[in-house]
Formats: structure tokens, C-alpha cells, sequence
């Protein structure tokens, strides 16, 4: 029998161990669940929250394929998202369940030299690379984007950040030999669609991105395997760009002469080539391009929207703030509705792809209602919008938030 999530540990085994051996992953959908409900600050906002191997309860957008948001008050806990509350974001229905690590293999093609075929061993002999590095879904937040888009509403559970042992895709890339006609590197997984209408989902960096020596093929997660439905066994990691690019479960890369001009490509996960990303709300850009780095956000995690404080007490207010990979250089923080900022104190800085946390103090001073806003800024002087900008997608939402206590 196939081995199913980790080496040592059949599906079978798996599947009891979880509690889960009647239904499967497979068959997920419809009888792995918790019972309970949590309620996302927005229209139609009720989610269940469930249960599925390897991660705790998680809450869940859609059934199949599993799209599984983090519970906010994860982002509190610490720097690292732990692996067992990473969200889970897929394309296509038809997802692996079983995969044996000691037959997978990669296969590197197209405008090469020499074709390559790799085991999971042959990758672990090339030099291993890590990195910190926040992944974070193009349509996190899209929940609360106004006017409303089609799409996953989510709230912004849709990010955690990781850290990521792999090897270099430019060293596999180097040791195939690229053709001087090479202009895209393309990859595929073992996801795959149900339906033959369904395009498969294939992304495409440049060459020059694909050898940037900082994309790399993750086989670790946090120190240990990633889990099934994070790309076990090996996933793609492009550090400061959209998930979209990190393809999961990787089997085929495939160099080519020509851009992917692809549904994924061409079509999907696109946004108003303004130079911004954004336009009216309501109005459709006159041109497109591919959505590519994050932009700047930041977050207070130690308190929730609707809050109770005590007055007169001094209170530690926490948060994250994280960009595109140009590095996290201050975060300020309001508690007056944004009239007054000051700045907060920066925690460890695990490197310009992290979350970088924060802290900061908070002494309400009388009884009543406090708007808590926090905003952030990096090394090339970007910061936060105060007012939510728009693009027809709901994608890279990053206004300043803000977190409604009382104090009493």
C-alpha cells in the first residue's frame, strides 16, 4: 500500500489514527467536522469549523476541493504559523490522497539539454537552502472588500509564514542546462481536474525569476515533511509572490520558448496594469497583467474586533507586519482612530520574506470606545492605504486595519 503523508506511515494506519479510517480524505467533503460554527466579520460570514488529517480545526471556505482558512488567533501564538494550522488553498477537485515518497519523482523537461528525472534522494543531494517566508493567497480578505467581488470570501486566515528547506531551482535548472531560446520555466503537480473542461493549473515564472537563486522546491516545512495538503512532498516556493505561484505537489517542470498563455496565465489571477493594481470600484481596467508581489499589511493579534479592556491598565498590544521582500522597517500604531501614531517596538527579524512581529503599549484612559489602527512601512518607503482600494478580484487587499475595543 502507498505510503500516505509521511514516510512512515500508511494510509491505513493514518486514517485510524485520525479517526478518520470510514471516510478517507477523499471523502472529506461531507463527514469530517467539529459540530462547531464560527461566525467571519461579514455578509454570509458562517463557516464550520473542521477537522482533517494533520491539521487541527481549521475553518472551511469549500468542501472540494478543500479550501481551509487559519483561525485568526493563530497569528498570535507565534512568528512561525505551526503546521497543523497552515491554510489550505486548491484549485482542482481531483487531489492526491496517496503519495510514497520513495517512488515520487520530479521530471524536468522542454527547452533543456539533458532531461532530468529526480527522486526525492536526488534532490536532498544538492546543497539544501531555507528560508522564512510568508505564503499568502491572492484573495485573502477578500471578505471584506466593498463593493462585494465573486470569489472566496475570506477573512485573513488565507497567510501563514513558514520556514522552508528545499534546494535551489536554479541549480536544477543549471544542472538540465538551458537552451538559449528558454524564456518561461513551467510547473505542474499531481492535483489534477475532474472535468475535461477544466484547464489543469499550470504556472509560469520567467527564466531570470526561475534562477533568481531564491526560488527554491520545498521538501521541509517548519523541520518536518509538509503536510499532504500543503504539497507533501515537495512544493514550490517563490518568496514575496502571491500563492498562485506556489505550486503544489510538484511533477513536472517544463521549460519553454514562448510565455504560458494558459487559463492561469492569461486569464486568471490578473489585475489592472496601472502600476498600482487597483482601479474605480465598479469599473472594469482597460488592461491586465499577472498579480506578483504581496502587498505591505500589518496586523494587531492580541486583540479581537469587539474586545473588552480595563481602564486605566497598561496592555501589550502585539501584531505582525510583512511585505512583497523588501524588508518590514517600522510599524506605528494609532489609538485614537488614526488622529495621533507612534511607533512600535520591532521583534525578530527572521528575514525581508517573514512575518516580522511587533509590540507596543496601550493605556486607555478613560471608559468608552477605542479604535486601535496599526499601519506599517518597508525599505523602499511603501506603507498601508487608509481608505480600501479595489480591483475586480478582491486581490491584495492591505488597507489599515483597524481593531474596535472598549475599555470599562
Amino acid at each position: 500500500m502507498a505510503k500516505f503523508f509521511v514516510p512512515h506511515l500508511n494510509r491505513r494506519k493514518f486514517l485510524r489514527s485520525a479517526g478518520l479510517l470510514a471516510a478517507g480524505l477523499a471523502s472529506v467533503p461531507g463527514k469530517v467536522f467539529s459540530g462547531e460554527k464560527v461566525t467571519l466579520p461579514f455578509a454570509h460570514g458562517e463557516r464550520d469549523l473542521v477537522k482533517y488529517p494533520q491539521k487541527r480545526p481549521l475553518i472551511r471556505l469549500t468542501t472540494r476541493p478543500p479550501q481551509l482558512e487559519t483561525p485568526f488567533s493563530v497569528f498570535n501564538e507565534g512568528v512561525i504559523t505551526p503546521n497543523d494550522a497552515f491554510f489550505v488553498r486548491y484549485h482542482l477537485a481531483g487531489i492526491p490522497t496517496e503519495i510514497d515518497p520513495d517512488t515520487y519523482q520530479v521530471k524536468i523537461g522542454g527547452s533543456v539539454n539533458t532531461p532530468l528525472t529526480l527522486s526525492l534522494a536526488d534532490l536532498k543531494k544538492f546543497e539544501p537552502t531555507e528560508v522564512t517566508a510568508v505564503l499568502q493567497c491572492s484573495g485573502n480578505s477578500r471578505g471584506f472588500v466593498t463593493p462585494r467581488v465573486g470569489g472566496g470570501q475570506l477573512a485573513n486566515g488565507a497567510m501563514g509564514n513558514a520556514k522552508w528547506k528545499g534546494v535551489r531551482l536554479k541549480d536544477i535548472l543549471d544542472k538540465a542546462g538551458l537552451k538559449a531560446t528558454a524564456k518561461q520555466v513551467t510547473f505542474n503537480g499531481l492535483d489534477k481536474p475532474i472535468l475535461e473542461a477544466t484547464p489543469d493549473f499550470v504556472k509560469a515564472l520567467d527564466v531570470e525569476q526561475a534562477r533568481d537563486g531564491e526560488v527554491m522546491l520545498a521538501y521541509e516545512m517548519n523541520g518536518e515533511a509538509l503536510p499532504m495538503l500543503n504539497g507533501f512532498p515537495l512544493r514550490l516556493i517563490v518568496p514575496g509572490y502571491f500563492g498562485t505561484y506556489w505550486v503544489k505537489h510538484v511533477s513536472d517542470i517544463t521549460v519553454v520558448d514562448e510565455a504560458l498563455a494558459n487559463f492561469w496565465m492569461a486569464t486568471a489571477y490578473r489585475i489592472p496594469d496601472n502600476g498600482t493594481g487597483f482601479c474605480e470600484a465598479g469599473t472594469v481596467p482597460k488592461a491586465t497583467t499577472p498579480i506578483k508581489r504581496y502587498t505591505i499589511r500589518s496586523f494587531i493579534t492580541s486583540l479581537a474586533d469587539g474586545d473588552k479592556v480595563r481602564t486605566g491598565q497598561a496592555i501589550e498590544l502585539k501584531g505582525i507586519a510583512f511585505d512583497g521582500g523588501y524588508g518590514i522597517t517600522k510599524v506605528q500604531i494609532s489609538d485614537d482612530g488614526g488622529k495621533e501614531w507612534r511607533d512600535a517596538t520591532l521583534g525578530q527579524n527572521l528575514g525581508k520574506y517573514s512575518f516580522r512581529p511587533w509590540t507596543a503599549q496601550f493605556t486607555p484612559a478613560n471608559d468608552g470606545n477605542y479604535e486601535l489602527k496599526v499601519r506599517a512601512t518597508n525599505t523602499i518607503g511603501q506603507t498601508q492605504p487608509v481608505e480600501s482600494l479595489w480591483n475586480p478580484s478582491g486581490y491584495m487587499r492591505n488597507t489599515i486595519e483597524t481593531t474596535h475595543v472598549k475599555a470599562v
